[in-house]
């Protein structure tokens, strides 16, 4: 178990944090090996200043209603929340805080700490190139109402329709997280297993 909720993002504590996650696809392999590859020359690897090529955070929002998806505003892909992490922030902080900004619903990590579940690299909007980390969260069962300035088009879809309606990226990090919240559900322990303080103490590479 690794602690990554005090995790600000060194080279160093990322490279540990992905080094220790298991990919579970062929894509999920390839980017875990780019990654790692892009760790070794990154100087300032969560800035997104520094270069075209930078880690970044996302949540994916699970509940009993399945999943939340929005519409990117650039992309015009149904995908899950996040982007970049701001100066001094973690990346599991970064993933909860781009979800409420994004989709205005209250989201937590699970009480036993941040999961980092799923990472991705790809092409983003202006020439990014994007090294994902993808976080669990909880959400209550509300509507997402983005604030002005957000994608308007953010929905809760049961896990069959967000499967065919995703961006094919998330595709994958879909079957893991439902996997987790079944896991979660399976032991009576639904949302009582939300940590109400949202960034956790101790997160662990699945």
């Amino acid at each position: 178990m690794i602690d990554v909720s005090h995790m600000a993002g060194s080279t160093a504590q990322l490279r540990a944090v992905v080094a220790a996650h298991v990919p579970r696809s062929p894509r999920e392999v390839a980017s875990k090996e780019r990654f790692l590859a892009e760790l070794d020359r990154l100087d300032d690897p969560c800035n997104e200043q520094a270069g075209p090529v930078h880690v970044t955070a996302s949540g994916i929002v699970v509940g009993t209603r399945g999943t939340v998806l929005h519409l990117h505003k650039r992309l015009g892909r149904w995908m899950q929340p996040g982007g970049h992490i701001d100066p001094g922030e973690s990346p599991p902080v970064a993933s909860r805080r781009e979800a409420i900004e994004e989709l205005g619903l209250d989201v937590v990590h699970p009480v036993d700490g941040p999961r980092l579940i799923h990472l991705d690299v790809h092409e983003a909007a202006l020439g990014h190139t994007h090294l994902d980390l993808r976080y669990l969260l909880l959400g209550s069962a509300d509507d997402p109402h983005p604030p002005p300035g957000e994608s308007p088009e953010a929905r809760w879809y049961d896990w069959d329709d967000a499967a065919a309606t995703a961006d094919e990226a998330l595709a994958p990090a879909l079957v893991v997280a439902r996997a987790e919240w079944d896991a979660l559900t399976s032991g009576g322990r639904n949302n009582e297993g939300l940590d109400s303080r949202g960034d956790g103490e101790v997160g662990r590479s699945e």
